[in-house]
């Protein structure tokens, strides 16, 4: 089992920077590919960011390709996610998930997720 706790969001004016972190329990952090995924109201969940285990691959969705950087610290048990450049498109909440399995942009391959951040952009 593995816990996953989100934390960093807040309101930020277009064009500003936040920095996600997300911390898992568990002595197998490495054994997992991690994801950061969004909703925003009245949508459907969206892949953002993934991963591997090792931190030494990972996939972005195009919408925040060049903006978004994930990145993962296994001595601490715990993934990041930099935003920058961020727009009032980027608002929605922001969960992390860890993936047992090969990593994956579909939220139907994590198996573990956090209860979620809220980032608001500001025009």
């Amino acid at each position: 089992q593995v816990q996953l706790v989100e934390s960093g969001g807040g309101l930020v004016q277009a064009g500003g920077s936040l920095r996600l972190s997300c911390a898992a329990s568990g002595r197998t952090f490495s054994y997992y590919a991690m994801g950061w995924f969004r909703q925003a109201p009245g949508k459907e969940r969206d892949f953002v960011a993934s991963i591997s285990g090792s931190g030494g691959r990972t996939v972005y969705a195009d919408s925040v390709k060049g903006r978004f950087t994930i990145s993962r610290d296994n001595a601490k048990n715990t993934v990041y996610l930099e935003m920058n450049s961020l727009k009032p498109e980027d608002t929605a909440v922001y969960y992390c998930a860890a993936d047992r399995g090969l990593m994956t942009t579909s939220s139907y391959g994590y198996d573990y997720w956090g209860q979620g951040t809220q980032v608001t952009v500001s025009s």
